[in-house]
């Protein structure tokens, strides 16, 4: 590659036409902080330009390209290869899965293995299929990248990639989570948009390792809706769940009329729901990350998080840092916490670890500057 010129980055954009993903929010965050380096032309690829668009309004060095497929094999046969001879692509960005035509240089994001790491979370043929292509995936790149040591750990020991080669690009906190709010300000606009008020918050996609019965249980067994608290789940179905849904099949008409689950939410609105809530709760089994709790938490909301997988690194929630499977902790750590408000100053000092610790913008510079360092090899 000749050394003098713009780097011609196409970047894999198809998360951005479907259901709401932290792939969306880790692509979204770090190429809005690159979109106007000199040395950098991004190409973003998307079958819907114009959300795309709505989601880059600033993007002085960007082309929006449209890929002729929504579905995924089309994508990864024809539309990649094709934009990339077209545009003369140097470098290719995806999540987990690349095409198996490659054709310039391949920058892979693997976020987790998780189903290899808890393949009792998944059904057989999910985990089967995703271990080969996220291999194949890792051996082809040519940058590997992970978000977390955790994962990093994961990657190398069920793909067989050497450690050396699996670079950590952290996720960060947006910043407008850490903005000063009137929690009563919040409470208000939520009331008013979904008359919903004094609630346990969970965001999380609805599957089995995310673990959302574990909280359903403990909110039963507290009997929380006779203190007033309702419950609210945000998030998408991606798996069937039946321990959630035979808790709440079996749970008493007035816990069930307490339950609310909120498919998808505005981000302006997800916004409030962390400020408003009285408790925020990340009861997860196996993360790769974990950052709605990050999100939560940069509110100022109290929030009771899962201690597993790369959860682990999250010890400064200290003694709200329970192990998933300890159900009596957790169920305790739950009922102190909606009995007695956290303290404003523990919530102040948490917010400030996630602000110095989880920047987008530290991120998205050592995500450019390990390209520009390969890009020169």
């Amino acid at each position: 590659m000749n050394r003098t010129r713009t780097i011609k980055l196409l970047v894999d954009a198809h998360v951005f036409d479907g259901e709401y993903q932290g792939t969306r929010t880790y692509l979204k965050e770090l190429y809005s902080r690159l979109t106007n380096r000199d040395d950098l032309q991004l190409f973003l690829a998307a079958h819907d330009t114009g959300k795309l668009r709505s989601e880059f309004p600033d993007a002085g060095n960007t082309v929006f390209l449209q890929y002729r497929n929504r579905r995924s094999i089309p994508r990864l046969l024809f539309d990649i290869p094709a934009l990339v001879k077209k545009y003369g692509i140097d470098y290719a960005h995806f999540q987990y899965i690349s095409p198996l035509r490659k054709n310039c240089r391949f920058i892979v994001t693997t976020h987790d293995v998780l189903f290899d790491e808890q393949p009792a979370e998944f059904p057989f043929l999910y985990r089967k299929l995703k271990h080969i292509l996220y291999k194949k995936a890792a051996q082809q790149a040519n940058l590997l990248t992970t978000v977390s040591e955790y994962s990093k750990g994961s990657i190398h020991r069920h793909l067989g990639i050497p450690g050396n080669s699996i670079h950590v690009i952290p996720h960060g906190v947006q910043p407008g989570y850490f903005a000063p709010c009137d929690k009563s300000v919040a409470a208000d606009d939520i009331f008013r948009k979904y008359g919903i008020q004094n609630f346990i918050l969970c965001v999380s996609r609805l599957e089995p390792r995310k673990n959302q019965d574990l909280l359903l249980r403990a909110y039963t067994d507290l009997q929380l809706h006779r203190q007033g608290y309702a419950l609210v789940f945000i998030g998408h179905l991606s798996l069937a769940v039946p321990a959630f849904d035979e808790l709440l099949q079996q749970a008493p008409p007035e816990i069930r009329q307490s339950v609310h689950w909120l498919d998808k939410v505005p981000d302006e609105d997800l916004a409030s729901f962390y400020r408003a809530a009285a408790v925020f709760v990340y009861p997860s089994k196996a993360e790769g990350f974990g950052m709605p709790a990050l999100e939560a938490a940069a509110c100022r909301t109290p929030v009771l998080c899962s201690s597993a997988t790369a959860l682990a690194d999250f010890g400064f929630f200290g003694a709200n840092h329970v192990s998933p499977a300890d159900y009596p902790v957790f169920r305790d750590r739950l009922a102190e916490l909606t009995t007695n408000a956290q303290n404003p100053e523990i919530s102040e000092r948490i917010a400030h670890h996630i602000r110095v610790n989880y920047d987008w913008d530290k991120t998205a510079n050592r995500f450019y500057e390990l390209l520009k360092q390969h890009s020169l090899q």
